[in-house]
């Protein structure tokens, strides 16, 4: 890691947008610190803190310590010119995410797919459950779970993903050198240990302010793709996340629940003013980003299997027929058919009730 980074990370008055055009224009850290007084001034004009900071080189010597420790630890300090950084965060319209950021444990940030779960941190059975069902509804295709470690929502996603054998990082509001809440720390241990990470922007020993949480949900929403929200009320950290992730231009979406149920105003908001897509099971959210979900077609595939096992045979005739066919006109069907027609017309009533088959327009028939 390169101590000039983080320096300039410590720098007062550079952000994270200065620091991006900063590098624009001075790619090599090391050099910006080896100008002189006038070529700063060049630079900076009359930002005099950054420039007597930069010249006595004030910094260097707290990087260089922060270095020190994150090797006694093994957490990774990545910079957002690292090519193990995660691009996600260098997006369009992401210019305040961190440039600088600390990571515990071997996760791929830069997954094909990834996805923020979010929600209340009193979160009800059913928040809790359907957590844990839409993860593993996605587990056959292995995205990348981005959480916030909180109560709640947060650790049931988390949970969910351990348990299915998913990558999953959790996004802190503080330091690698301490775990908020901290009945987490077992959750925050096993993460790391299955393949999972820890990520903050705050360095050790960072102090804990209430500020740092609502910061740190700019991180979960850059982070992913897209955003679910499973239940949340009507104010709260999960809604932020909502927003902030829509300002990025990730898609959003929601679990609505029951109208009188205060745990998911939140989330009912968010589908009521088009703020969020509604969302069922996996299988909506991967049709809506326009992703291909396997247990989607397992699921599909093993309720058909089901079905047809309890048809008649007169039913499974005319499915048999369908699987050879793929599409028929009632004509098509009752000529291979040796039934009354006034039988075919209501045994297809049937099949289209429990959904083995679909009548298209011009009354054509296919499998569902």
């Amino acid at each position: 890691m390169n101590p000039y980074h983080i320096a300039l990370t410590l720098t007062p008055g550079l952000g994270p947008k200065s620091i991006r055009q900063l590098m624009d224009f001075c790619p090599d850290a090391e050099e910006l610190f080896a100008m002189s007084r006038p070529q700063l001034t060049e630079i900076f004009g009359k930002h005099t803190g950054v420039i007597e900071a930069i010249l006595h080189k004030s910094m260097l010597p707290e990087a260089e310590k922060s270095i020190a420790e994150a090797e006694k630890y093994h957490i990774d300090i990545l910079f957002f010119t690292d090519t193990s950084y995660p691009q996600r965060l260098n997006a369009a319209g992401c210019e305040d995410s961190p440039v600088l950021i600390y990571l515990l444990g071997q996760c791929d940030l830069n997954a094909e797919r990834s996805i923020a779960m979010v929600g209340s941190r009193k979160a009800t059975d059913y928040g809790r459950t359907t957590t844990a069902r839409l993860v593993e509804e996605m587990a056959s295709d292995k995205p990348l779970i981005v959480s916030g470690l909180a109560y709640g929502i947060d650790t049931a996603a988390h949970t969910a993903a351990l348990a299915h054998g998913m990558p999953t990082v959790a996004v802190l509001g503080h330091g690698l050198d301490t775990i908020y809440p901290s009945q987490n720390r077992g959750l925050a241990k096993r993460i790391v240990e299955q393949g999972g990470a820890l990520l903050t922007e705050y360095p050790l020993h960072a102090e804990i302010k209430a500020t740092n949480f609502p910061a740190r949900n700019r991180i979960i929403a850059a982070l992913s793709d897209a955003t679910v929200v499973v239940e949340a009320a009507e104010r709260g950290g999960a809604l932020i996340t909502a927003n902030i992730a829509s300002s990025y231009h990730r898609e959003v979406f929601a679990v609505p629940g029951r109208l009188d149920d205060s745990t998911s105003e939140g989330c009912n908001n968010l589908i009521a003013n088009n703020k969020a897509i509604m969302i069922r099971n996996a299988g909506d959210l991967f049709f809506q980003m326009g992703w291909k979900n396997t247990f989607d077609k397992h699921r599909h595939k093993e309720q058909q299997q089901s079905l047809f096992a309890s048809l008649s045979p007169n039913e499974k005739l005319i499915v048999d027929l369908l699987e050879q066919n793929r599409e028929m006109t009632m004509d098509e069907i009752d000529l291979q058919c040796e039934l009354p027609l006034p039988k075919i017309a209501s045994i297809m009533v049937e099949l289209e009730l429990k959904n083995v088959i679909r009548c298209l327009p011009g009354r054509v028939y296919k499998l569902s």
